[in-house]
């Protein structure tokens, strides 16, 4: 018993360690160059022949050769790498696999100190496994959604400044110093990408492969239709902006009308742990043996399914996409 109180102790110092070395910066310098230069790998990927492109350095997840070498064999940590990207977050594929594997070894042990089941220990250990990538995926559709509700503001920029007689580039620069993050970040990687070089409808194409939106195709698909067949650039992105304006308030309408769907879902999930904690409060032993005992917690397992099962059903049918 000493003996895992002590592991316990270790691993939360070291869990404790890793966040307090991530937060005070020494996880992953950003490189400037290579961050601005990925978008010519991009190409290259997509097959365009140049001379150039073979002089970029390949990306890097880790500096740790053996590590490198083997995360370059999974094809998943770039997917893994554009997914990090795009929820805003500067850490690296590799750091998020040791936070996972920390946090589901201290789970499990954790949970093994309190119960009496390997098997309930092991499913907390891997519903912590997953955890750093749930919060990578809430900040990832927070961000996205952020760029979405003002898209039409950049939009209506980018119009005004070519109205006013200005190039299409510069309008992109106007949206990058104007607009709010991440409207700005995002233009400001395309407005330089097209000043290293990069034909306008490769940055484009970049644009649409960092903000994942349908919003954002449809503004590159019309940018270059018109780049090809010719025709009026801001009666284009006036439309454009005033076709998400009322998408948005469609699905703004639509929220309303689910409101008592979503808060009825909220209540169903919340319940049963707002059962278990009251009877925690009310007579602990009664609620203990469901986590000490193998039956309990074999039951445990098949109600967390069930109840994942269920949130999944109840958000698709409360969240209408339009």
């Amino acid at each position: 018993m000493a003996l895992l109180i002590a592991l316990v102790t270790f691993l939360i110092a070291v869990c404790i360690i890793l966040a307090i070395w991530i937060l005070a910066g020494g996880g992953p310098k950003q490189d400037v160059v290579r961050e601005r230069l990925e978008s010519v790998r991009s190409a290259e990927r997509r097959g365009i022949e140049s001379p150039d492109l073979g002089i970029v350095r390949d990306e890097k997840p880790t500096p740790v050769p053996w590590v490198n070498r083997v995360l370059l064999n999974w094809m998943w940590v770039e997917s893994l790498q554009k997914f990090i990207h795009q929820s805003g977050l500067t850490i690296k594929p590799v750091e998020v696999l040791l936070i996972s594997a920390v946090l589901g070894v201290a789970g499990y042990v954790i949970a093994a100190l309190f119960s009496a089941g390997s098997t309930f220990s092991a499913v907390i250990g891997l519903a912590m496994i997953f955890f750093p990538l749930a919060f990578i995926a809430i900040k990832r559709r927070r961000r996205l959604h952020r760029f979405e509700e003002r898209f039409p503001e950049a939009l209506d920029l980018l119009g005004r400044a070519v109205r006013a007689g200005h190039a299409f580039t510069t309008g992109l620069e106007l949206i990058a110093e104007e607009s709010p993050a991440p409207i700005s970040e995002e233009f400001r990687t395309t407005f330089e990408e097209q000043n290293l070089g990069l034909p306008l409808r490769d940055t484009l194409v970049n644009l649409t492969e960092r903000v994942p939106l349908i919003d954002v195709r449809m503004f590159v698909t019309a940018l270059l239709v018109q780049k090809e067949t010719g025709g009026n650039l801001v009666e284009i992105l006036d439309e454009l902006a005033r076709l998400i304006r009322e998408r948005f308030r469609i699905y703004r309408e639509v929220k309303i009308k689910t409101a008592q769907g979503r808060l009825t879902a909220v209540v169903l999930i919340a319940m049963p742990f707002i059962m278990i904690a009251l009877l925690s409060l009310v007579n602990s032993s009664y609620i203990k043996i469901l986590f000490t005992d193998s039956t309990g917690q074999t039951l445990l397992i098949i109600a967390a399914v069930l109840q994942i099962l269920g949130s999944l059903i109840l958000w698709r049918i409360v969240h209408i996409d339009v």
